[in-house]
């Protein structure tokens, strides 16, 4: 399905399982009702405010931790490759995000990039490198907002 055996292995035998004990929520594109174009998942999460750039922190607040959601997995379909189904995925994603904050104290969401491909991906639309954590990045809600408009 994807070029990641693990997201691939994840969709197929422990998504289900996380909605059901509501441990993240799984939303799945389709081309044609049945067939998985991608998916990804949103889950509540938050980050050290020590992992945060000293720049952004200083404006931010004195807790330790920030509040966050987590989009712990995106993967499209291989087939699909080329065709903004990544782009589309992870607009959806940030849309969901925003609104969630809208009710709930949500400053940044967060991403689990698999390689380092991925974290390319993700650094076209803004996403910031977690101090100590190669892969974890984030995205100020302010800054989706922007995206969004």
């Amino acid at each position: 399905m994807c070029d990641s055996p693990a997201l691939e292995r994840y969709l197929k035998t422990q998504a289900r399982q996380d909605v059901e004990k509501r441990l993240a929520a799984v939303f799945v594109l389709t081309a044609n009702g049945k067939t998985v174009a991608g998916y990804y998942s949103l889950s509540q999460f938050s980050v050290q405010a020590e992992r945060i750039p000293d720049q952004i922190r200083r404006k931010l607040t004195q807790y330790q931790e920030i509040p966050a959601t987590l989009i712990g997995r995106l993967a499209r379909r291989t087939a699909f490759r080329g065709q903004g189904v990544g782009e589309l995925l992870l607009m959806d994603a940030l849309r969901r995000c925003h609104l969630h904050a809208k009710e709930v104290g949500e400053w940044a969401v967060l991403v689990e990039a698999k390689d380092e491909r991925a974290i390319a991906f993700y650094k076209k639309y803004g996403f910031l490198e977690i101090q100590g954590h190669a892969n974890r990045l984030f995205l100020p809600m302010e800054t989706v907002s922007k995206l969004l408009r």
